[in-house]
């Protein structure tokens, strides 16, 4: 089958015939429907986190079951899946207490080491192992994931829309909504109006935030963010965004969420706190980057500073559930597509993601 091999930095990305082993115990194969182009992939790409490498890339993705393995009694063929980047072993002792987003065997063996749960890969080149990306690798014509990385959806949801929801999706509205717990009447700002910026735009507008601040260098993407449910707008060429949005509220907001993850963004979203305020940190920066703050301010004004990863879901409670508000009306999926390209036009996707100019380009193998 055809798969987007990555070795280095320096090295460009190569579409090859690599192989795929059949799942083991407790396994899946899924035939992929479509792959999301995410920030996190151009990270490993250009050198920036630490990951295994030769991988095949990828992490979002949807498609179709064709074959269990051993003791699968969870899925059947032809169910179609959404693939979740945290496959939750259900044995760690935060599996077991719901916090499944910060499963311990996906964070020390999965994730670090490009293997599944038993420690090896299914994935190969001419008998080079290669390693999975977060346990999906999902820039592929098919994957072989833990049982508990195929989360079951609805058979009429467009797998072809739905694959953003396994990432970008989980990870914008779930840290409004799980991590943050943002309450009604609530004011937000929102650094960065991309693809995951944007969900978190629409996850306060569920949330019943009264204020909902969209900040971003694009004034498109800032028009943008009105249609999903953004009230304000800040460009952020136009001056010092902390100094835009203290004319905007003049307190503070009580959540700002940095969607980007650079050392400037998140100091920004601390700054803009207003007393009791939450920043939460969503977009993920490169290995080792820096950031301060006054902690004489955040503990007077009683504020915190959060970490979000993947938007603290349960992927088996979750997904489903952002699917289904999809397809009742509540979400807005398609507007974050901004193409879809087939395999051989990965590095063009990327190209485009790297611009600034696409919010989620779909992989269509």
């Amino acid at each position: 089958m055809k798969g987007v091999v990555y070795r280095n930095p320096e090295t460009p990305i190569e579409i090859a015939d690599i192989r795929l082993d059949p799942p083991k115990a407790g396994e899946v194969r899924v035939k992929i429907a479509a792959a999301g182009v995410c920030h996190s992939d151009l990270h490993v790409k250009r050198g920036e986190w630490d990951a295994p490498a030769p991988l095949v890339m990828g992490h979002e993705g949807s498609g179709v079951v064709v074959e269990l393995g051993e003791g699968v009694t969870s899925l059947a063929v032809g169910d179609h899946v959404v693939l979740s980047w945290v496959p939750p072993c259900g044995e760690c002792r935060y599996c077991r207490s719901g916090h499944e987003a910060r499963c311990q065997k996906v964070a020390t063996l999965v994730a670090p080491h490009g293997v599944l749960f038993d420690g090896t890969s299914r994935l190969s080149r001419d008998g080079e192992a290669l390693h999975h990306y977060l346990g999906v690798s999902s820039f592929a014509e098919e994957v072989v994931v833990p049982a508990s990385g195929a989360v079951k959806v609805r058979d009429d949801a467009p797998l072809d829309v739905v694959a953003v929801v396994g990432c970008a999706v989980a990870t914008g509205v779930g840290a409004v909504t799980n991590t943050a717990a943002v309450v009604p009447g609530s004011t937000v700002a929102v650094i960065g109006c991309g693809g995951v910026g944007l969900n978190v735009i629409q996850g306060a507008r569920l949330a019943g935030a009264e204020r909902i601040i969209a900040i971003d260098v694009l004034p498109g993407k800032t028009q943008l963010a009105v249609q999903f449910g953004a009230t304000d707008r800040i460009d952020a060429p136009k001056g010092d965004v902390v100094d835009q949005l203290f004319e905007l509220i003049p307190d503070g907001v009580d959540y700002a969420f940095d969607a980007i993850g650079r050392t400037s963004t998140t100091e920004q979203a601390i700054r803009m706190l207003g007393l009791g305020g939450a920043a939460v940190i969503v977009g993920l920066p490169p290995t080792g980057a820096r950031a301060s703050f006054e902690p004489l301010v955040l503990a007077e004004a009683d504020q915190r500073i959060l970490g979000s990863n993947y938007g603290s879901v349960r992927p088996s409670i979750d997904i489903p559930a952002l699917v289904d508000r999809y397809m009742d009306g509540q979400l807005k999926l398609d507007p974050l597509i901004s193409a879809r390209r087939p395999l051989a036009e990965t590095a063009e996707a990327f190209q485009e993601l790297e611009s600034g100019e696409a919010l989620r380009t779909l992989l269509i193998p």
